[in-house]
């Protein structure tokens, strides 16, 4: 029996502002018995999602729905070279917090690199190294360091636009959802989760047919995800191979669903 209701897989963008209309931001829907979809955003005079609304949708649909399976497309956390060289504690929660204040980019017309150039908030009081990576982007060999801006396929600028929008669903939700593998690597039963997600992991398993790079991505996610919960497959990759010491590890910087 699947143990979620429903399946949302998202593809990020960091582009422009929280309340941009960017054709880059892609939702797509699946439950048991319906294949992957896409979500529209509510009828506006914008065309695409913003990450505002978004968020704010899944904040409604995450506190009043059933149990759903989230996938984002994006870096949840930092590597742990980032918390030792800030001397902030290996604490996801407190992470959030303190980044949110230095990166604000949650707020009205604020571009990331605003802040990367110093316009808005405090950046230059948390920036990383291009070279620093997380365990769970060794493990992939091909994902990129969450501070590699400005190459092809880097997520440094989704992750610096998305982390304070977690920290809004976090606290708009409490308990409701489960942040994994950050509040542990096993859901409680009958709760929605949220995950970090890589769809290159996944996205030349399913023919594109129409869809572009987004919308495929966003329906890889959907659809992997949708799978493996039928296939029975989900609990094992809620508990990746990991000796105890990266366990630790991984729960401080997150790691990335469907990698064992």
């Amino acid at each position: 029996m699947p143990q979620f209701a429903r399946y949302f897989g998202l593809d990020y963008s960091g582009a422009q502002t929280p309340t941009s209309s960017l054709p880059g931001l892609r939702l797509y829907a699946a439950t048991p018995t319906q294949a992957p979809v896409e979500i529209q955003p509510p009828p506006s005079p914008r065309k695409y999602w913003t990450r505002c609304g978004l968020a704010e949708w899944l904040c409604n649909e995450l506190r009043a729905g059933p149990p759903t399976l989230v996938g984002i497309d994006h870096a949840f956390s930092f590597p742990l070279r980032y918390f030792e060289t800030h001397l902030i504690p290996p604490d996801w929660p407190a992470f959030l917090d303190d980044f949110q204040h230095h990166w604000p980019t949650d707020d009205d017309h604020v571009y990331v690199d605003f802040i990367r150039d110093s316009l808005h908030g405090n950046g230059a009081a948390r920036m990383g190294n291009s070279r620093w990576r997380r365990l769970t982007e060794l493990r992939t060999r091909t994902a990129k360091s969450v501070f590699h801006f400005d190459v092809q396929g880097s997520v440094a600028k989704s992750t610096h636009a998305g982390i304070p929008w977690l920290r809004y669903l976090r606290r708009e939700l409490g308990p409701r959802v489960h942040f994994w593998p950050f509040d542990g690597w096993t859901p409680p039963t009958g709760a929605s989760m949220i995950a970090e997600v890589y769809p290159a992991l996944w996205s030349r398993s399913f023919p594109v047919d129409d869809r572009n790079a987004h919308q495929h991505d966003a329906y890889s996610v959907a659809r992997w995800m949708l799978e493996a919960d039928a296939a029975g497959w989900l609990d094992g990759f809620f508990t990746p191979t990991l000796t105890p010491t990266e366990q630790v590890l991984a729960q401080v910087e997150g790691w990335i669903l469907g990698l064992a």
